[in-house]
């Protein structure tokens, strides 16, 4: 038996932003949101160990009840949604503040949000926590009170273990999440819901403004690949 807690963050879905042609800003108003690709990877996995192994899946999820409404159908066993809009250190101070209180032998997180990429949630609330934390699994399995996993270093693969409780990063290549069913999705509204407003604590960064790159195109109409080919040369040299 495995009871485990499950990070998951709700962001606006990247793939409909458009950005303000004068500001450069992005604009958010009526885009959707989503489950981070890899907090729902790190989902899939609890569920997976879940049913190998039995136990409980907690989903701590910053966001609204839809993605809440999303974990449950998926078959997490209860979701809790806190609010709170600050960088990866208020989010890691605010999740240690809740699970402090849980009963739990495992936290999986993705390796970081699509959003921002900051890759240092899982590790600081590991810390907060004072509990090992293994970063970057792109395989895991629970055997004899132990995480064992296979960490993606780019160069190489690295095998490390810790002792439960333990804290656990993926990544996208773990595994593929499951889409629910419709018998699930309505079944998901059984499942206990809660929402809590815990403090939110004195930002470590501020974040001022969010503005695309700008791109400035040459505008060079070539006749030919031979006169593309010299451009090129051109260019790198």
């Amino acid at each position: 038996m495995v009871d485990i807690i499950v990070c998951i963050k709700q962001i606006f879905d990247l793939g409909q932003i458009k950005v303000d042609a004068t500001s450069k800003r992005p604009i958010t108003e009526g885009v959707a949101r989503k489950i981070s690709d890899f907090d729902k990877n790190a989902l899939e996995e609890t569920l997976r160990i879940k049913e190998k192994h039995g136990g409980t899946v907690l989903a701590l999820i910053g966001g609204t009840k839809e993605a809440a409404k999303e974990a449950l159908a998926m078959g997490a066993d209860e979701a809790v949604i806190y609010s709170a809009d600050t960088d990866s250190l208020g989010t890691a101070t605010i999740l240690a503040e809740i699970i402090q209180k849980m009963k739990y032998d495992l936290i999986l997180c993705g390796e970081a949000s699509v959003d921002e990429f900051s890759f240092q949630t899982g590790p600081r609330l590991a810390q907060a926590l004072g509990i090992p934390v293994l970063t970057y699994a792109r395989k895991m399995e629970i055997k004899d009170n132990e995480v064992i996993v296979e960490r993606n270093l780019e160069t190489r693969y690295e095998v490390a273990k810790a002792r439960l409780p333990a804290l656990v990063t993926v990544t996208k290549e773990i595994n593929e999440p499951r889409i629910p069913t419709l018998l699930q999705i309505l079944g998901a509204s059984k499942k206990k819901l809660t929402e809590i407003s815990p403090a939110k604590p004195e930002s470590g960064v501020e974040t001022l403004s969010i503005t695309a790159i700008e791109m400035k195109r040459k505008e060079v109409i070539l006749k030919d690949i031979k006169e593309l080919a010299r451009v090129v040369i051109s260019e790198k040299s």
